[in-house]
């Protein structure tokens, strides 16, 4: 075979290529500084499977959210900062922080710094841990609406209360108030198949896909990234967030086997509302091409006024807005933990930072205690969880399975004198490829209110994973003894006998329902 030969046949010019395609994807996976576990799993997955991994890496390597989305998120940022302003402007953000933990005034300017918005004095609140109670609340705050209805959820189903939340929105609409709804278009798929969204629409409400998915979307930017927030507004002055969406847990994925799904709502007042508002209406404002000054300018997004004694936060997150801000927040608010910290999440695959950071706060004597479902809707989900409790538990971290259902509710308290709550997961997706929102809520009152309605709502139906390397074959302390001895200042009342399981060596041993707290 000849030189020219050689050079030119197919096999040649296909190993060309291919190594070609290998130094430019890693020179550009190199320059883009990820984790260098990802780092190098991307580079062997471009190096074996010559074109795909190469395809895939374009696809879903990179956060890539289109040249458009970028610079519409550019323009808001601006929009915030002056936001931001207005509210240091007129004192809302100038807070006692001698009265708050130490660490507090520290962690508000990373916040600022990171993702936006500075702790604002003057809220209130209330906590809502029953479906259908927070489904019923949330028509009656609909009913009440004098001017204008606010609204974005990652997932919206049919059938149960949820469809009584709809018929109250499109009273509203007939009735003259405004009504802006957006609603994920992956998340919500099943629903935007159904004929609601033409009922809203024909009433007169404002509907929209948020991060709309195709084969285009898919050329200028990843498909994955998703609207996880659960935000509403009425007339600027009432917000709701958590962990819930528009949906009735009675009606709600009962096919996948894992009971209903128990959520958390608050339902908001005074300051931290417009915020709040701001965030959704940048979110309207990235999928309609609005800007947040006409909203300003017609009334839609206003100043709310104080009331209430609570400091707030409110951190949003997600590609394109605030980097790896919450990567930075979260591992922030762990190492400030001086005694104790309980987190609630349903699914668990935390990054190398949040990771450490747990186990550096059971080294140094925090009691750490985790609480996560037993069941969830996605068995590579489970198992991923479930690859990191030995590292947790060698370190002294305690691992609560929650056995009632599917616990979706994401919180972090610290030391009952801070608290983060919202729709943040601690794992990589949320914390990585979704929009999310968080409130950082400074003091006792909050974090109180939320130990009460966990041990309430949850305890009773825990059980203990526990391990007995090196102990004799016995397991810590009984979860009962150890949620009460450090909770019981939290609320008042009598626990309800419940039954619980524990595991001692490598079986499972039921307690029998009068085990004595």
């Amino acid at each position: 075979m000849t030189l020219e030969n050689f050079v030119l046949h197919p096999a040649t010019l296909f190993e060309l290529a291919h190594f070609l395609i290998v130094v430019g994807i890693s020179i550009r996976v190199i320059m883009r500084r990820p984790n260098t576990g990802v780092a190098l799993s991307w580079l062997m997955i471009v190096a074996v499977f010559p074109f795909v991994g190469a395809l895939l890496y374009l696809l879903i390597g990179e956060r890539r959210i289109g040249n458009r989305r970028t610079q519409r998120i550019n323009s808001l940022r601006a929009e915030y900062e002056k936001l931001a302003q207005s509210e240091i402007a007129n004192r809302m953000a100038e807070i006692d922080w001698s009265t708050h933990t130490p660490t507090a005034a520290a962690l508000n300017r990373l916040g600022i710094r990171m993702l936006g918005f500075p702790a604002i004095h003057g809220s209130r609140f209330a906590f809502y841990s029953d479906a259908q109670q927070i489904l019923k609340k949330l028509c009656e705050d609909i009913d009440a609406a004098r001017e204008s209805i606010l609204m974005e959820f990652y997932i919206w189903n049919e059938e149960g209360t949820a469809d009584e939340v709809m018929d109250a929105i499109i009273r509203a609409a007939r009735r003259g108030i405004s009504c802006k709804i957006l609603i994920d278009a992956m998340g919500a798929r099943p629903w935007w198949k159904s004929g609601q969204p033409k009922q809203l629409r024909d009433a007169g409400v404002q509907l929209r896909e948020a991060l709309p998915v195709g084969l285009f979307r898919a050329l200028v930017g990843r498909t994955d990234l998703r609207l996880h927030r659960k935000i509403v507004v009425v007339d600027g002055e009432t917000a709701w967030t958590g962990s819930m969406n528009l949906v009735d847990p009675r009606f709600f994925k009962q096919e996948s086997g894992v009971g209903e799904w128990v959520d958390a709502m608050v339902r908001l007042e005074g300051t931290v509302v417009a915020p709040l508002a701001a965030v959704l209406l940048g979110d309207w404002s990235l999928e309609t091409g609005e800007s947040v000054a006409e909203h300003v300018e017609s009334g839609v997004l206003r100043q709310a006024r104080p009331k209430g004694t609570v400091d707030m936060q409110v951190l949003s997150s997600g590609p394109g807005q605030t980097g790896d801000g919450l990567l930075q927040m979260l591992p922030g608010l762990v190492n400030a933990a001086q005694r104790e910290i309980v987190l609630t999440t349903p699914y668990l695959v935390p990054d190398e930072s949040l990771l450490r950071a747990l186990r550096g706060a059971a080294g140094r004597g925090v009691s750490v205690r985790l609480i996560i479902p037993k069941r969830v809707d996605s068995l590579l989900a489970r198992y991923a969880s479930r690859s990191y409790y030995d590292d947790l538990l060698d370190a002294g971290v305690e691992i609560h399975q929650y056995v009632g259902g599917l616990l979706h509710t994401k919180s972090v308290l610290v030391d009952n004198d801070m608290a983060l709550f919202g729709t943040v997961n601690l794992d990589m997706r949320s914390l990585w490829l979704n929009y999310e929102v968080t409130l950082l809520v400074f003091g006792q009152i909050f974090a109180g209110e939320n130990c009460a309605n966990c041990s309430r709502n949850i305890s009773i139906i825990l059980s203990c994973w526990t391990a007995a390397r090196g102990r004799n074959g016995t397991s810590r302390a009984a979860f009962s003894r150890m949620f009460c001895a450090s909770w019981r200042r939290c609320f008042d009342g009598d626990l309800k006998k419940g039954r619980e399981s524990r595991m001692t060596g490598n079986s499972w041993r039921e307690l029998p329902s009068n085990t004595s707290w």
